[in-house]
């Protein structure tokens, strides 16, 4: 059998270290990953490519020969830099995407795939559906230049899509957390940074930034990874944007609580209301993957933070 070459672009950051660890295991396929800032690790399944993924050239030899392309390499970080610095989500990352859409295109790579974000959405208190998203309506605040750069690039795919050499795959996910995440304060997500104070508590007390009363849409990264894989080979059309969560959305507050009950710990919680934080509410209606693809997240979010804690006091705490 004549194994699939897929490359999966940032390969060392939280999904692409899942996807390529994931991938690496599956028998019909070889898996190449790039590192850039980050040191790579050490799995012989896994090909390791030096890239910086900014520079054309750079991006053309990386890209040479391959089946299949996940591009999971860009810019990111948490709350605080959302905050105080937005703009380093904007100019790299669109810089990236598009030398590699162009290169993905004129080398006639078979499927591309793109795992965009939800930070395009209005807040809401229902889930929302693909088609919710409004180009006229002002993406909130903090997340204008990152909101847009998201949107720029998936429409570059369904631009690519139209020209028909490559299958595309934009994904709309929600907090993605697991394995692997940012779990330093000054980078994290509000799950890892959370996750990192429960289980680093020295006093019996935490500081939550903000009230906690901002809501997430919280999904498992195995289910991410998952609806990859069924992406790849179950998907006909040359474009497909799906939207992908667990349907409901926790409080901040709340997710501390379930985090603090599951660790077994005592723990008092605290609010310091001028740290940064931004306050959305958000959950996602992943109907249309369901529907199309089969897909449905497997992971509770008890079984979730279950499954994490044992990595981070395994591979963190250890």
């Amino acid at each position: 059998m004549k194994k699939k070459k897929l490359l999966i672009c940032g390969a060392t950051g939280f999904i692409g270290r899942n996807l390529a660890e994931y991938f690496s295991e599956r028998v019909e396929y070889e898996v190449f990953g790039t590192y850039f800032k980050s040191e790579p690790y050490n799995n012989e399944k896994i090909k390791m490519v030096y890239a910086d993924l900014r520079n054309n050239e750079a991006v053309r030899k990386t890209i040479n020969g391959k089946d299949i392309v996940i591009q999971a390499a860009a810019t990111t970080s948490g709350s605080k830099d959302i905050v105080t610095r937005p703009y380093i989500h904007v100019t790299d990352n669109a810089v990236m995407n598009s030398l590699i859409l162009r290169e993905v295109f004129d080398q006639g790579i078979k499927h591309f795939i793109f795992p965009s974000c939800t930070i395009m959405y209005q807040p809401s208190e229902i889930p929302l559906k693909e088609e919710d998203f409004n180009a006229n309506d002002e993406i909130i605040g903090n997340y204008f230049g990152a909101g847009w750069t998201k949107v720029y690039t998936e429409k570059m795919c369904e631009f690519f899509s139209r020209l028909g050499r490559t299958k595309h795959t934009v994904i709309r996910h929600s907090n993605v957390y697991g394995p692997y995440d940012k779990f330093d304060l000054e980078h994290s997500h509000v799950f890892g940074a959370t996750m990192t104070k429960v289980l680093n508590s020295k006093d019996g007390k935490i500081t939550v930034w903000g009230t906690g009363e901002e809501k997430r849409d919280l999904l498992y990264v195995g289910d991410l990874v998952n609806f990859i894989e069924l992406s790849i080979n179950n998907q006909q059309d040359k474009f497909k944007l799906y939207n992908l969560g667990c349907g409901k959305a926790i409080s901040v507050r709340g997710l501390v609580e379930k985090i603090i009950d599951i660790s077994n710990k005592d723990i008092r919680l605290e609010y310091d209301a001028s740290k940064p934080t931004i306050k959305s509410s958000i959950s996602i209606d992943s109907s249309k993957a369901k529907e199309e693809l089969s897909w449905k997240p497997l992971i509770s979010l008890e079984e979730g933070i279950k499954k994490t804690m044992d990595w981070y006091n395994k591979n963190i705490n250890s």
